[in-house]
């Protein structure tokens, strides 16, 4: 009997630990799930941090863009460490950028007028304000004589720009002779042909027109405006015509020789930009289409400067366009994956775009602070900047440059690379798009260092292609294909004059008067290019 009891208790006993086990395992399940739950809510709020962080930041970076300086250009803080200070270097100081104290800045000296205005006739005028009366001698009343003349005052007086009809008249000859016979003989002196057949436009005119939309940014409309001012009605259809007449006929010989003589080089720079134009074929208006940029390098020699147009940014563009270079010429381009259509050739890396993006990732109000990787990469690339601004300043042979290169930069360089492996930004931020960019230029990143000719950065092509995009800004699309082709055209006669220090609207006149055609020499090209000695002679004479 007792021992039914204990075996009816123990059975108890065991239903008991079995429901506390079940329910110590339902506990833990639930305690799972919870814990689950809950690392899942961690995560999503870590993920939340992480992407307004990330908002954050790019809320400070626009702002910083939109009313912050442009420039990109540091100084380092007054009693911080440079990244790359070394105290017991005896090697000669690089140029460095010191921050000048309010108050005690050294004014520059004041230019005189014979600098200011050096490039300006002078034309001197005497004054006689005096009456009759005032130029007689106090003292015994005789009329006084000139004695010597002394300049008083200089002024810069404004001559308004007009307008004037230029009618020709043709003699005719006739022969004394022959005038009472059966065969008297004449000839008409016909004069040098119109610059556009049947028109009345002249070469000082079209140049005037090309060189205010060109060079000024200023639209035909504006200048139809203009021209109404000055009595005279010219519209804006007329002059668009004028300006693709003149560039095919006249100006686009001189572009086919620009074009095969940048063939000829072995260092290039390139870039692009888009721009809208009306009327493609199978295209609506509103697409996009490019401008393309091709220029000689910093290799020393005479610089070449061209534009080109093309539907698409396709990459096949610029393989056509530069159809014809040598194997293993030097391309400095930006980052557009486009230009890795070009076969055989040597691509450079854009230093300045490095150190944007890397600029870009500094969190605001940290770009003191040494310890922040992005700072570190734009000290890097501030010291390689530095470097080069020391062997232009001291002006030293591209073999030299290339012999400094490798023992100043090359350890620099090699140092942003180790930097760079040691990288793990967190995904998503600017500091991750910075080094990814980075890190898909690593094979191109010591490529300048071969050449002393080599760029370090593609900072002049985009000088040469800021013109063309301010004057977007106002003219704002061209309407035909033929339009485009023009204007690419005469934006690279334009930017070639700047290019030599001539005045565009003078270079322009200067080739409508040559009028170069399709049986122009290239000796006879050379001598219309704005580096030869009768360009330079020819454009300053027009501006006398």
């Amino acid at each position: 009997m007792a021992s039914s009891v204990k075996d009816i208790q123990f059975k108890e006993l065991k239903d008991t630990i079995s429901q506390l086990n079940t329910t110590i395992r339902t506990q833990n399940d639930l305690i799972t799930s919870l814990q689950k739950m809950l690392e899942e809510r961690n995560a999503k709020d870590d993920e939340k941090d992480r992407v307004i962080a990330n908002l954050l930041a790019q809320l400070e970076y626009f702002k910083q863009k939109l009313f912050g300086s442009s420039s990109e250009r540091r100084s380092d803080m007054p009693g911080q460490l440079d990244l790359f200070a070394d105290p017991d270097s005896e090697e000669e100081p690089l140029p460095e950028l010191i921050d000048v104290k309010a108050g005690k800045r050294e004014r520059k000296p004041k230019a005189s007028y014979d600098e200011m205005f050096a490039n300006l006739p002078i034309h001197y005028e005497e004054v006689y304000t005096l009456t009759e009366e005032e130029k007689q001698c106090p003292a015994c009343g005789i009329m006084m004589a000139p004695i010597g003349h002394e300049e008083i005052r200089t002024e810069i007086r404004y001559t308004k720009a007009k307008l004037e009809r230029i009618v020709y008249v043709a003699t005719t000859y006739g022969c004394p002779v022959c005038k009472d016979t059966e065969d008297p003989q004449f000839i008409k002196d016909e004069g040098i042909p119109a610059l556009i057949p049947g028109g009345y436009a002249s070469s000082s005119l079209v140049s005037h027109i090309m060189y205010e939309k060109y060079a000024d940014a200023l639209p035909l409309y504006r200048q139809e405006k203009g021209f109404e001012l000055l009595g005279v009605s010219i519209s804006r259809t007329t002059m668009a015509s004028w300006i693709i007449i003149c560039s095919q006929n006249y100006l686009k010989p001189v572009y086919d020789y620009f074009h095969r003589e940048l063939l000829k080089r072995h260092f290039l720079m390139a870039d692009e930009t888009p721009i809208q134009v009306l009327k493609e074929p199978d295209r609506r208006p509103q697409s996009k289409s490019y401008v393309w940029l091709m220029r000689s390098g910093e290799d020393r020699l005479p610089h070449i400067v061209v534009y080109h147009y093309s539907e698409t940014r396709a990459g096949e563009h610029a393989v056509s366009f530069l159809k014809g270079i040598e194997d293993g010429t030097y391309v400095m381009v930006d980052g557009y994956s486009g230009y890795n259509k070009l076969k055989n050739i040597r691509r450079c890396c854009c230093y300045a775009h490095i150190r944007r993006y890397l600029i870009e990732a500094i969190p605001n109000g940290h770009d003191k602070d040494y310890s922040h990787p992005a700072v570190q990469g734009v000290q890097y690339c501030n010291k390689l900047f530095e470097y080069e601004r020391s062997y232009k300043a001291k002006e030293l042979p591209y073999t030299q440059v290339y012999k400094r290169r490798q023992k100043d930069q090359k350890p620099v360089v090699e140092g942003f690379m180790h930097w760079l492996n040691a990288q793990h930004p967190e995904k998503g931020s600017r500091m991750d798009r910075a080094v990814t960019y980075i890190r898909n230029r690593k094979d191109t990143l010591m490529t300048y260092l071969e050449d002393g000719r080599c760029s370090l950065s593609n900072n002049p092509s985009e000088n040469s292609i800021r013109p063309l995009t301010l004057g977007r800004k106002n003219w704002l699309f061209s309407d035909s294909q033929d339009g485009a082709n023009a204007s690419m055209v005469v934006y690279t006669m334009v930017e070639m004059a700047k290019a030599h220090g001539l005045h565009p609207y003078n270079y322009l006149q200067y080739l409508l008067d040559s009028r170069p055609g399709k049986d122009t020499t290239d000796a006879e090209f050379e001598v219309l290019a704005p580096w030869s000695e009768k360009a330079r002679i020819e454009c300053n004479k027009k501006s006398e």
